[in-house]
């Protein structure tokens, strides 16, 4: 095959993509309470969903390891690209770009460009279906590259929590403020920065609340809808992806939209009934 898409695990691949033979997946792993997990397609929602809510610590997360990525680069393809969550979350980034290194090191010199997504998930499909459109349209090596760069920076990405709980066990949020937020049902409407940080946009009483002013913003930052395909990325509620992609896709024109239900790494922190949105 010409080229090659390497995806690291936090971004969820569709089954056209698992199908396509020109997507790889980089796994991560994750800790809960001493359980070690791979997140591969061994990885079971329901089961972790159960591991996290009754552990009294939060969970953790490794990036694949530089000699992992370095094998991924060793094939026949002619272009390898590697997809990877914000360098500003995750080592993610780095591991792949040594291990970039490492392969010219021991084989020589390839074509091989890493993407910083500045997001995470769902964001990071939308990244290799457009690395996929590219490479398929007969661009060169750089061109892609180009093309795919500009795409990431147009990106907006936002997501909703239903539950803080991740963040309080992992000492992000205080269990003060957790506990208040909880009380009051506040849901907080985060998205992402241009350098791949998260920021909250804001917050809402309830759930329902909480999807209006994400769409809100969606419908607000979204430029040239009709060329873009919206992303949509559910903890174990496919039918509040579905209800927000129905509103989304009519009021903006987008030209194609992804539903994906979160794999291991997006779910550990969208936690049971988080959404995340791309545009």
């Amino acid at each position: 095959m010409k080229y090659k898409i390497i995806m690291d695990s936090c971004g969820e691949m569709t089954e056209e993509m698992k199908n396509s033979g020109c997507f790889e997946r980089a796994s991560l792993t994750m800790e809960v309470n001493g359980v070690h997990i791979v997140d591969d397609d061994t990885f079971n929602q329901a089961e972790f969903l159960k591991q996290v809510a009754e552990s009294p610590v939060g969970p953790k997360s490794s990036c694949p390891s530089p000699e992992e990525y370095m094998n991924c680069y060793h094939c026949d393809a002619q272009h390898i690209y590697a997809v990877t969550l914000s360098s500003e979350l995750s080592g993610s980034y780095n591991s792949a770009e040594l291990g970039k290194k490492l392969y010219e090191e021991e084989y020589g010199e390839k074509e091989i460009y890493v993407f910083n997504s500045r997001s995470a998930s769902v964001g990071e499909t939308l990244i290799g279906i457009k690395i996929q459109e590219c490479e398929e349209a007969g661009m060169s090596f750089q061109e892609v590259v180009d093309t795919v760069e500009e795409y990431i920076a147009s990106q907006h990405t936002y997501f909703i929590l239903e539950t803080l709980d991740t963040l309080r066990k992992n000492g992000r949020l205080s269990g003060v403020k957790a506990l208040v937020a909880s009380a009051l049902n506040i849901k907080p409407i985060m998205g992402s920065t241009p350098e791949g940080t998260i920021c909250q946009l804001g917050q809402a009483r309830g759930i329902k609340k909480a999807v209006a002013k994400l769409i809100d913003h969606a419908l607000t930052d979204v430029e040239n809808a009709e060329k873009k395909i919206l992303g949509i990325a559910h903890c174990n509620c496919p039918e509040r992806a579905k209800e927000l992609e129905k509103v989304l896709m009519e009021k903006a024109p987008f030209k194609d939209s992804v539903i994906v239900n979160t794999a291991g790494i997006s779910t550990m922190y969208a936690n049971d009934g988080g959404l995340i949105v791309v545009i």
